[in-house]
């Protein structure tokens, strides 16, 4: 008897365990290459935060190129490294122009960020792929201009390295001139400053800084995201703190 209900025990507890990891999703890494100055932006910035607001599983990052400022707005969050970091991708993708909007996915492919259909394909085919790695942050701490983290990776780490990036949950902006003129548009988790760390062979945990940058104000709300990446660019794993 006792031997019986051992079994059923450890059988309730295989078929547990086996519908939590069906049930777990992989994480997946949306980047949004958008402008305030581009009139088909606005879409793809709301759909961008639909997904922050309802998939848990997902990370979004939206990165404001420069090329639109021209014609009349000047994007406050915009970076011409911005744009040189989408130029790679393109590079990556044998793509010969860049476009806004423009959300690639995990490093590994790309598609018109305003297309919801394609969006939630993208989205529902990636989050069934295994991360490689997985990374956990800890003991953050504010320092100043800077804030500090420890971190530890498992998984392979060889010839990968970390991004960290600091963002802004949300801003929402009065553009008076330009495309979107008279428009309030929000933006969701804008990256404003961004660095990249090797990771050493024998250094799976460590600890690192990133700086504020004046661009942040005091109403500013902050997450912290560090990602695990190969020298291909694509995204292998990842975590969000809010700050």
């Amino acid at each position: 008897m006792f031997a019986l209900k051992r079994n059923l025990f450890l059988f309730i507890l295989f078929i547990s365990l086996t519908i939590t990891a069906q049930n777990k999703k992989s994480v997946v890494v949306l980047e949004l290459f958008t402008s305030q100055g581009c009139s088909s932006c606005p879409s793809a910035d709301k759909a961008l935060n639909k997904v922050k607001q309802t998939q848990s599983n997902v990370i979004v990052l939206s990165y404001h190129v420069d090329y639109w400022n021209y014609i009349g707005w000047k994007d406050p969050f915009s970076k011409k490294t911005y744009a040189d970091k989408q130029r790679r991708y393109a590079q990556k993708f044998n793509s010969e122009t860049i476009y806004t909007p423009q959300t690639v996915v995990n490093g590994d492919s790309h598609f018109v960020g305003s297309d919801t259909s394609i969006l939630n394909e993208k989205l529902k085919t990636y989050s069934e792929v295994a991360n490689s790695n997985t990374i956990k942050i800890s003991n953050v701490e504010r320092l100043n201009d800077a804030y500090s983290f420890d971190y530890t990776i498992s998984g392979v780490v060889t010839e990968k390295q970390l991004r960290i990036v600091l963002v802004i949950n949300e801003r929402k902006t009065e553009v008076s001139r330009g495309e979107n003129r008279n428009k309030t548009l929000l933006n969701t988790n804008i990256v404003v400053n961004e660095i990249y760390k090797p990771i050493q062979k024998d250094f799976i945990t460590g600890k690192s800084t990133i700086k504020i940058p004046e661009t942040v104000s005091v109403k500013d709300t902050l997450s912290l995201i560090v990602l695990v990446e190969n020298n291909d660019k694509d995204i292998l794993g990842g975590v969000e703190q809010n700050l």
